[in-house]
């Protein structure tokens, strides 16, 4: 993948996913994690190779039919992108307005996934009262309210304490052993020490994966 003729961020990747998976991927900063993340949840096509997401190749795929794929995929970023001025309610419940689900459905599911992050009290804050612990765990509600198969987050726990930390793995597992695919870009070797889940490792644009502990 490149963004110019003269630079080229990622070469020589090559692995897959496994569905209901859980992945760890680290390397260096500027080492193409970022990049790497965006191929998977279709914020950009590779400018080479293949992407086969959902068993299909993106590069031969329709425009018309990326925004149906998109939908099985939640994104955590690691600057939390909520809207200031909407309750942390509003701002899980904004992906299913946009696809006009009723508003008693939307009720219901909002309340239940900010009960299980931990927020059932907050439902009303807007994310600038609220903690960077918080406002992450606003973020992932919002990223599975949709129920996707796959979920990537970058640096989610970049911005909290080890103890916020291992609390966000911990609701990461629970969405896992449902049967979402995982993927947690992190430089925080010690955080990645505390679980047995596979590494995949990029370094300058080169790829390695090793097994879980």
């Amino acid at each position: 993948m490149g963004y110019s003729a003269d630079e080229e961020v990622l070469r020589g990747i090559n692995f897959h996913l496994r569905p209901g998976s859980f992945h760890f991927l680290t390397g260096p900063s500027g080492a193409g994690k970022t990049s790497l993340l965006r191929l998977m949840y279709l914020a950009h096509r590779a400018s080479g190779g293949v992407v086969r997401i959902f068993n299909r190749d993106i590069a031969r795929t329709r425009r018309s039919v990326l925004p149906g794929l998109r939908r099985r995929i939640g994104v955590v970023f690691q600057d939390f992108r909520l809207l200031d001025h909407l309750s942390a309610r509003d701002n899980v419940a904004l992906t299913l307005r946009i696809g006009r689900v009723r508003e008693d459905i939307i009720r219901d599911h909002v309340t239940e996934l900010l009960d299980w992050v931990g927020l059932g009290d907050h439902l009303d804050a807007k994310p600038p009262t609220l903690s960077d612990g918080e406002k992450q765990r606003v973020a992932i509600a919002r990223a599975v309210i949709g129920r996707p198969n796959l979920l990537v987050a970058d640096e989610p726990t970049g911005s909290v304490d080890e103890y916020q930390g291992v609390r966000i793995m911990r609701l990461f597992e629970e969405l896992n052993r449902i049967g979402t695919t995982v993927v947690i870009a992190t430089h925080d070797h010690r955080l990645i020490s505390q679980f047995n889940y596979p590494v995949m490792e990029l370094d300058h644009g080169t790829f390695g994966i090793s097994g879980a502990k």
